[in-house]
């Protein structure tokens, strides 16, 4: 199976899961990218991405997609991507997703799976999210938030370490996970990694106005 990629604490959540079921095992790593090279939601840069896939010992496959690309386009580039990857790895037709509750989101992505001949695998579905960052947090994973749409939660929580500190001082409204879009998140070691990135931060940047996003100038080494 190929593990959706962000390179945020969900998809990390889920690689670890599938890993720890002998029934699974993952071959890759699927990722979308901007004509700039970087994660959308995110805004993480694709060195980013290669040094995570790196330190996980997993080959990265690349979907590059236009801004605001339509679904038919995003469909066929994907299918593209898939096709390739189970050209390289017999019997490849499985797509794990760290998805929590968008139920919405979910269909969608199980019905365009279907018409690629693939399936999804949503691990994490329906957990409580609250325990969930708990977990991560106590199984060793460390993250830094890389984007937070401040239209749902303060600017100034941008560029914080996702820990027991800031689940605390997250707001009521602000889901744990950050599932509603509320923040997204770098991953730059846990208990799968080799090692730990050393990610080179810059100051948190605006995007169009709603989002922040932490500069993340790529990565110095992998420390052992």
């Amino acid at each position: 199976m190929l593990v959706s990629w962000s390179g945020g604490k969900d998809a990390a959540m889920a690689l670890a899961r599938v890993r720890s079921d002998p029934r699974w095992h993952v071959v890759g790593l699927l990722t979308t990218l901007t004509p700039a090279g970087r994660v959308s939601a995110h805004g993480l840069a694709r060195a980013v991405i290669v040094a995570q896939a790196q330190a996980l010992g997993l080959p990265l496959f690349e979907v590059s997609l236009p801004d605001a690309a339509p679904n038919a386009l995003y469909e066929a580039r994907l299918g593209a991507a898939l096709a390739a990857a189970a050209a390289r790895y017999q019997g490849l037709a499985t797509l794990v997703f760290g998805d929590l509750f968008l139920a919405d989101v979910r269909a969608w992505r199980e019905a365009l799976l279907a018409r690629c001949g693939w399936q999804g695998l949503f691990p994490l579905w329906g957990e409580d999210t609250g325990a969930l960052a708990r977990r991560f947090i106590s199984d060793g994973w460390r993250a830094v938030l890389c984007a937070v749409d401040t239209t749902r939660l303060d600017a100034r929580f941008c560029g914080r370490e996702f820990d027991a500190a800031l689940l605390q001082a997250l707001p009521a409204s602000c889901d744990p996970c950050g599932e509603r879009g509320e923040f997204h998140t770098c991953v730059y070691a846990g208990p799968l990694w080799r090692g730990s990135l050393a990610l080179r931060r810059g100051r948190a940047l605006s995007g169009d106005g709603r989002f922040r996003y932490l500069a993340l100038a790529g990565v110095d080494r992998v420390e052992h």
